[in-house]
């Protein structure tokens, strides 16, 4: 097998994986920010809980529209937006962390969007929910993933130096009377939309790989924030399009093999990466000589 035949003739003659790798393009251009910024506000296991919470809101809309993105779409977004909200409010006026009412949350919400799946839909129905298909992107789901990427950085490049701010020191504008919670408030609603994005193409377990495993492995790598967003773009790129290309030849699911070869990436860096152990074995030998 050529060259050719590996990497290029898949892409150049069929429309589904060009347009399965624009929406993968986009999804890595939104969600590793997004990423980023969990993972330095220590709020990783977040995006795994609010990426379950989405599932109810997309089974009802399921239910009453089928698999039309405006149903399941905007099902999600009001599921993932009222579990935040609670999830918020319990912290706030309970003596719960918010890692902890953002578990017991997404659980129930897991739970509720797999039993109504199954009462009123299929077992097919349910796998498609749950792990996606990028190979069936559509054109309105590119769409979709476009507005919800540029929406992303548009907010981010307009409210950057307060974001960074409120991940780094959240007491800090709390103390001198600033607005942490827009900002904190604001990263809610756009981790919502991207898992809502991912949800499109990867399904509500897998979309949330292509948030928080590039964030990792960028954190394994870089140590300026530049550099975290470069790394975890760049990561989340490349396991895009081997998981595309290992999906096509292999005749494997696309969600899981993009997340797949992600994860190997996250392995290989905990292994090689200047953060990884061999990185702090070399860092702390130079120290002691």
């Amino acid at each position: 097998m050529t060259l050719n035949e590996l990497f290029i003739a898949p892409v150049s003659d069929f429309a589904f994986m060009r347009r399965a790798l624009a929406g993968c393009v986009a999804l890595a251009t939104g969600c590793a920010p997004m990423g980023v910024m969990l993972v330095l506000r220590r709020m990783s296991l977040m995006g795994d809980a609010l990426s379950h919470a989405v599932l109810p809101g997309a089974a009802i809309g399921f239910i009453f529209g089928g698999f039309a993105l405006p149903w399941l779409a905007g099902g999600g977004i009001a599921a993932g937006l009222l579990v935040a909200l609670l999830a918020g409010l319990a912290s706030r006026y309970t003596s719960l962390n918010e890692d902890a009412s953002f578990a017991g949350f997404y659980l129930v919400s897991l739970a509720v969007g797999v039993v109504l799946v199954s009462k009123w839909g299929s077992n097919v129905d349910l796998i498609h929910l749950l792990f996606g298909s990028v190979l069936a992107i559509d054109d309105p789901a590119l769409y979709l993933l476009a507005t919800i990427t540029s929406i992303t950085l548009i907010w981010l490049a307009v409210n950057y130096r307060g974001v960074i701010l409120e991940c780094v020191d959240p007491g800090y504008l709390a103390v001198t009377g600033g607005r942490g919670s827009r900002y904190h408030l604001g990263l809610m609603v756009l981790t919502v939309l991207n898992l809502v994005a991912g949800f499109q193409a990867m399904g509500t377990l897998m979309a949330v790989g292509m948030m928080m495993l590039p964030a990792t492995i960028a954190r394994l790598w870089a140590d300026t924030l530049a550099g975290l967003l470069l790394s975890a773009w760049l990561s989340g790129l490349a396991a895009s399009v081997i998981g595309l290309l290992l999906s096509y030849h292999l005749n494997l699911p696309s969600g899981p093999a993009i997340v797949l070869v992600a994860g190997i990436i996250y392995l290989v860096s905990l292994w090689l990466a200047p953060h990884g152990w061999l990185g702090r074995r070399a860092s702390k030998t130079h120290l002691q000589h």
